[in-house]
């Protein structure tokens, strides 16, 4: 036992890639699940047939790049120094033991020239969902979304005051329309048409990443960050869809538009959606109800002024389209505002002598105005959905399906930063990241 034993590591031996690679490994599973035959039909456009040098397999060279984001190894050299050491990854990308693995530099430059404002990786990622409805994990009938930010590669001290277009909501043209037609239902006049002008907002602009947004939120740290704004199907947890932004877009500016895009690309006939607080705004009820889609949001408490009244105390008369104060007062309509919003107002008069006056208004002329979006009732619709059994089962299945896939992406795929400065190429790593959380599930779970 204490005597020295002959080196083995120079010793000839005959075996087979395939033989080392063991039978229950992930990558054979994935192998045998996962057609990736697809992706020559889809870049053969941005390869010259007749000059140039002979160009990787576009096949291996994806394939390299899920291999990466399978596993979490966030740096390209460090993923072909994998490869070289790695018999698994080999015999998936189809080299021998001795072939020579690609250089780090080409796939970087791939991405930088040939990939760079393409949309392969959406069309990829696309194409991977397809696969997984075609295996029956996907249903398209009750959706999960929710986002997580990605810390930009910037540092968070070097930014300039800068001016950007403020983002608009995919249901502005509607609310206008809206407006428009409560005014002259309540006799007044409309209003002026909306200057052409885009609205204007100072924001910190930052000087290393130009195109990440600085976040502020409660809970969340500050800084420079990208949103992934992530879809996922309710029946086995399948990624239908990511869309990113920089870090100070609100969540529900997109939505809509992203509920639309998977009905048009995956033809989802979708019956209901589970929604965290952020996404309970009037406009984003009214186009589920518009959608006959069932919206079940999280319930956030508003905040209050201690020792003054709950806006719900305030009693809406539907019939004679007024509100009563705690001390029975109507309050009527006075106007619509451009963003919607109905404003009643009290009578002065009264108020004045009111014993609850300190805690209804501060108001210097001892008016009291409250505010009715003109969707409220869709959105006092949408609350109720909650409290419901079919409600509570659905909202229940959210922390198993947005959220686990949003940990799972963070554990075990590199998600916590940005690996790329720049909308387009976070929105890569995204992309990318998803369809390899896909690519898994379908693996370790179709027949």
């Amino acid at each position: 036992m204490l005597k020295d034993h002959a080196p083995t590591q120079t010793k000839m031996e005959f075996v087979t890639i395939d033989e080392l690679v063991p039978s229950d490994h992930l990558l054979r599973k994935i192998d045998k699940k996962i057609d990736f035959g697809f992706i020559h039909d889809l870049v053969k456009d941005l390869y010259c047939a007749d000059n140039g040098r002979p160009a990787l397999d576009p096949t291996l060279l994806f394939k390299l790049l899920f291999l990466g984001y399978l596993f979490g190894v966030r740096s390209e050299r460090q993923l072909i120094r994998e490869v070289q050491v790695n018999v698994a990854y080999r015999w998936f990308l189809g080299l021998g033991l001795t072939d020579k693995v690609p250089d780090a530099s080409t796939l970087s430059q791939n991405r930088r020239r040939r990939f760079n404002e393409s949309d392969v990786y959406q069309q990829i990622f696309d194409e991977i969902v397809l696969q997984a409805m075609r295996k029956k994990l996907v249903s398209g009938q009750t959706l999960y979304t929710d986002s997580t930010h990605l810390k930009a590669s910037a540092n968070k001290n070097k930014w300039i005051k800068s001016e950007a277009e403020a983002s608009s909501r995919d249901y502005l043209h509607a609310l206008e329309e809206a407006v428009q037609e409560d005014r002259i239902t309540h006799g007044k006049k409309p209003l002026a048409p909306p200057s052409k002008e885009p609205t204007i907002r100072e924001i910190k602009k930052s000087t290393t990443d130009p195109e990440s947004g600085y976040m502020v939120r409660n809970g969340k740290p500050k800084g420079f960050f990208y949103l992934d704004h992530r879809t996922v199907d309710g029946q086995a947890n399948i990624i239908t869809d990511v869309h990113v932004t920089g870090g100070n877009v609100h969540d529900s500016v997109p939505y809509l538009s992203r509920i639309d895009r998977q009905k048009e690309r995956f033809g989802f006939d979708i019956d209901a959606v589970g929604l965290d607080a952020g996404y309970f705004t009037a406009g984003i009820c009214k186009g589920l109800e518009d959608r006959n889609i069932y919206g079940v949001i999280s319930y956030r408490r508003p905040n209050h002024k201690k020792d003054t009244f709950y806006k719900r105390e305030y009693q809406y008369d539907a019939e004679k389209d007024v509100y009563r104060c705690p001390a029975n007062q109507e309050l009527i309509y006075k106007t619509t505002d451009r963003n919607g919003y109905r404003h009643y107002q009290s009578d002065a008069s009264v108020c004045l002598t009111c014993e609850h006056r300190a805690r209804c208004t501060q108001n210097a002329k001892a008016v009291k105005t409250v505010t009715r979006h003109i969707w409220e009732d869709s959105k006092e619709r949408i609350n109720e959905h909650r409290l419901t059994a079919p409600g509570k089962a659905i909202y229940k299945r959210r922390k198993e399906t947005v959220e686990r896939s949003f940990a799972d992406a963070k554990q075990l795929h590199g998600y916590r930063y940005a690996r790329f400065k720049g909308l387009g190429k976070v929105t890569e790593q995204c992309l990318m990241t998803a369809a390899a959380q896909n690519i898994k599930k379908i693996a370790l779970m179709a027949a």
